[in-house]
């Protein structure tokens, strides 16, 4: 079995895998045996998503091979842009893959907060939050740059999940919808917000916010004109903004008040005029940005979450071989920014908890009980603290709202404290050496 020692613990996570790391077979043999009726894997992550692959690229850095199974023909493309704080950074930077990305995408220098007929605040990050790092970067860049750090043919696409079943010491079996069966000793659920493994192991399902998201992505072909600043636009029952993704890109949002999701819309021009309806007559640097976007590159969402009381939400692992991670866990509303930079930080703290303990027995249940313990008390009060400022935020009532902008933003907010969740350190995973 596969392990790795652990040079010095959390927050300083540098991990020297022992000389008696290696891959769990070579990539093809991985490919060839899932393509099989039925195979058996050590580690199987299900779901090809930030979580998924973040996890799979820092276990193959510690030397310890893993399965990934996505039920797409192709890594999710959807979504437009995710803003990484420094957090984020600090766990790609230790996983390797942070250089390939930074000089895709701007650093963000600061924030302008608005409401719709005046400015509130300006902060500078430099300033106010010194050694932050900022960065809105896409999605699918992301997504294909973890993938670019597996083997090829380490995940399986078109694996969706249609059955899970304990199989006492021998392990977990997956049954897939094509068939195929994989018996696998570990399985990580990764499989985002409407997990079917986090409802088998008894979770209950995301809890709607009361507020839902426009979500877009502007291209400018001959450059986009705005500095690297967030923007952020607060009005009644209604907030939107931007953010400089890259020199020719500009990512865009607004959430709104809406008492159930109401059916979903496929139609892209009915999503963009939707959009632009909410913002009518808004700050015009707003809608030139809404206007720059495709019409294809506008998404809806309803926000929702999950939060993990103690005592009431089951436990993030089952019988010491299922283990979840990313929002499978623990939904959170994207208020603090902080959805996949937790995605990213359970990633490098599970791995290094399975690499040390080995897919077998006793150890493997004891490292994802450690696992939870180190995370729990990171993500449920980040979850809790999102909500909240989302409810906070979309007040409607006028006098609420006056005292947001006459009082609370121009004099109260400090950008410091407000940002002291980003802090989480991480040192890089040192590859292990390669088996002869």
């Amino acid at each position: 079995m596969v392990t790795a020692t652990i040079s010095c613990s959390y927050p300083q996570l540098r991990y020297r895998p022992s000389p008696r790391c290696r891959r769990h077979g070579p990539a093809a043999a991985t490919v060839a045996a899932l393509a099989t009726p039925r195979s058996e894997q050590d580690i199987v992550i299900v779901g090809a998503g930030v979580a998924g692959l973040a996890t799979a690229v820092a276990l193959r850095r510690l030397g310890v091979g893993a399965a990934v199974l996505e039920q797409g023909d192709a890594l999710r493309a959807g979504g437009t842009s995710l803003t990484l704080f420094k957090n984020g950074w600090r766990v790609l930077d230790a996983i390797g893959v942070a250089d390939e990305l930074r000089p895709k995408y701007l650093r963000i220098q600061g924030m302008r907060m608005r409401s719709p007929g005046r400015d509130l605040r300006e902060f500078s990050f430099d300033e106010e939050a010194p050694g932050q790092e900022v960065r809105a970067v896409e999605r699918r860049a992301l997504l294909e740059t973890l993938a670019s750090k597996l083997p090829p043919g380490a995940i399986s696409f078109s694996s969706k999940l249609k059955s899970i079943s304990e199989q006492g010491r021998a392990g977990t079996l997956l049954e897939l919808e094509d068939g195929r069966q994989i018996l696998a000793k570990i399985v990580v659920g990764c499989d985002g917000v409407n997990s079917p493994i986090a409802r088998w192991m008894g979770f209950s399902e995301p809890r709607y916010v009361g507020h839902m998201a426009f979500r877009g992505l502007a291209e400018y072909a001959d450059g986009q004109p705005f500095e690297p600043k967030v923007n952020y636009i607060y009005g009644r029952g209604v907030r939107a903004g931007f953010v400089p993704v890259s020199a020719t890109k500009v990512y865009w949002f607004i959430c709104f008040n809406r008492q159930d999701p109401g059916p979903k819309i496929t139609d892209p021009t009915a999503l963009k005029t939707e959009a632009l309806e909410l913002v009518r007559g808004w700050p015009s640097d707003l809608l030139a940005v809404m206007r720059s976007t495709p019409e294809g590159a506008v998404v809806r969402t309803p926000l929702v979450d999950r939060w993990l009381w103690p005592g009431l939400a089951p436990a993030a692992s089952r019988g010491g071989r299922v283990v979840l991670a990313g929002d499978a866990w623990h939904p959170m509303t994207p208020n603090l920014g902080q959805g996949a930079c937790c995605a990213l930080e359970d990633a490098i703290v599970l791995a290094r908890r399975l690499a040390d303990a080995g897919a077998d027995g006793a150890q493997a249940a004891a490292a994802m009980r450690a696992y939870e313990a180190e995370r729990w008390a990171r993500v449920f009060p980040l979850t809790a603290r999102a909500g909240l400022v989302g409810a906070l935020v979309q007040w409607e009532n006028a006098a609420v709202c006056a005292a947001r902008d006459g009082v609370v933003i121009p004099r109260l907010v400090r950008l410091g404290p407000f940002l002291e969740h980003t802090n989480f350190e991480c040192d890089l995973l040192e590859p292990a050496p390669e088996s002869p």
